[in-house]
Parts: C-alpha cells; structure tokens; sequence
C-alpha cells in the first residue's frame, strides 16, 4: 500500500490523528483546511474554506485514490450545520468532478438516529425528522451515498480524550447531571475514532468491500449520571463538594439518550484501545 495517496477535507483533530497512522504506513497524506500552516511538515497542505462553493475545485487535479471528510459546522446554528455538512459535501463532490476516489469516507455523528428513549440502534435504525441539526447532517450522508462513489459514513459517538475537555472542567467545579431520569451516553476515544478510519482506510486500500455506514462508539453505552459520578471520584470529588445537579442543555439530551451497538466495527476487525469509558477516562486522567 506503500505510496498510496489521501486528502482529508477539514484535516483536524480527527484528519491529523488519521493522517499520522497512514503517513507513518508509507502514505502520502494531503490536508485541507483554512489555515494549512498549522498542519505538519509531513503533510501537504492545502488551503480552503470547504463550506464556499467552488472552494474545492482543485480536487480533481490532486486525483487522491482516498478522501475523508472531517466536516465541521462554522457555528451551532442550523444554518450552520447546513453550511458545514450539507453544502460542503455538495462543494466536495463539485470539485472531484469526473475523478472517481478508491473510496471516501465521511466522518458522521450518532445524532441523526431518531431514537430517543434509551433503545438500541444499529446503522439500519431509523433516522431523526425533527432535529434540523441533524437533518444537514443526515442530507450531506445522503449526497455522498447516493453519488454512484464508492463511499462509508461513520457515525460517532460521543468523542472524548482532550486534555482539559468541557465534561471534566464541568466536574472539577462539582457540577452534575441529575441522576434521573437516565439518559443513554455513547463515547469513543479520539485515538480510536483515528484508528478507526486509519484501519478502515488500509481496508479499502487491500481491495476489502466496507460497508456503507459504520457506528462508532466504544463497547459500553452508560447513563450519563454514571459516567459523572464515577469520574467524580476519580477526580476525588466528594459529596462536600459537588455543586447542586445542573441539567444539561436540552437540545443535548433530546439528541442522545440512545444505546449503539458496534458490532460493523468489530466485525471490521478493528480493535478498540479503549473499549470502555474507564478505561479511557483513566488513560486521559493519568496524562493530564
């Protein structure tokens, strides 16, 4: 696979942790994002505002054999959401023109499933109507699949492994979700929402067929009080010093309280370095 070429649209948090597995197995890796100057050396750098229309044009002269888009809204409203998905995607497959990518993939979120009250999904499991963050989500999903490309979205969970991330400065200062009533998390660890892509990526490489949609989340669904109170006393919080229980905003709670399963990703053959929140949690805690 030595040689083999990828352009990572919106080249992240998610797109460097993905580029470096592949640069380190002998890829060439391209990335494009607003400022390409923050990207490393090993990269190429490309600099463009995915969310313009005739942004990406240049694609179809790069003629990457794999793309992956790490789309990201420019703000949380819902035009934003549509700027950062929906219209993107048009943008992406403009400016691929007649070149056709071994595969693409889409990095997607565990959101656009309409479950929502603490079910099990799977990626054939219905899809929301009533959340229009969403929607821009699940209509750039649409544009990519229905393309005649060969293509996957990913759908993650909840992304955790950042150094200071909200859920922890919110626990340090005592403050958690009420226990009742129980509301579903899923997560997974950026280093293997990386490791995910990367591996799926080397599968197309080696000729394998994925599948066309893929959850990812880690082995173990949690209500959210849960994972709070355990990570409190982690923290060594005590109950002298937890805050009253402050509820979260509720469009984030309207689009959660589901249970996934990964089994697409198991049966992928990857193998998770974080298989639950503990064990992940542990791992950030003990870096920090």
């Amino acid at each position: 696979m030595k040689g083999e070429t990828v352009l990572i649209i919106g080249c992240g948090d998610l797109g460097l942790r993905t580029g470096y597995l592949l640069q380190q197995a002998g890829w060439q890796v391209h990335g494009v994002r607003r400022d390409p100057s923050r990207l490393p050396s090993v990269f190429t750098g490309h600099v463009a505002d995915y969310t313009r229309p005739g942004s990406l044009k240049f694609l179809a002269g790069l003629r990457p054999d794999f793309v992956l888009a790490t789309f990201n809204p420019p703000d949380r409203s819902t035009s934003g959401y549509v700027r950062g998905f929906q219209q993107a995607m048009g943008n992406l497959l403009a400016g691929l023109g007649e070149h056709r990518p071994r595969h693409l993939l889409m990095t997607s979120s565990t959101r656009v499933f309409a479950e929502s009250a603490g079910g099990w999904v799977d990626e054939s499991s219905a899809l929301t109507n009533t959340d229009p963050w969403a929607r821009a989500i699940i209509a750039a999903e649409g544009q990519l699949l229905s393309s005649g490309l060969s293509a996957s979205v990913i759908r993650f969970g909840g992304i955790y492994g950042i150094p200071g991330g909200r859920l922890l400065s919110r626990i340090r200062r005592g403050e958690l979700c009420p226990a009742s009533p129980i509301s579903f998390t899923n997560r997974i660890h950026r280093d293997d929402c990386g490791g995910f892509l990367a591996h799926l990526l080397r599968k197309a490489a080696a000729g394998d067929a994925l599948r066309q949609v893929y959850i990812g989340v880690d082995n173990r669904p949690a209500p959210r009080y849960e994972v709070e109170s355990w990570l409190a006393g982690e923290l060594g919080m005590t109950g002298d010093t937890v805050a009253s229980q402050v509820v979260e905003p509720t469009r984030h709670n309207r689009a959660g309280h589901k249970r996934c399963h990964n089994r697409a990703l198991r049966e992928s053959g990857y193998q998770l370095l974080y298989p639950d929140y503990r064990v992940g949690y542990r791992a950030l805690l003990r870096s920090l």
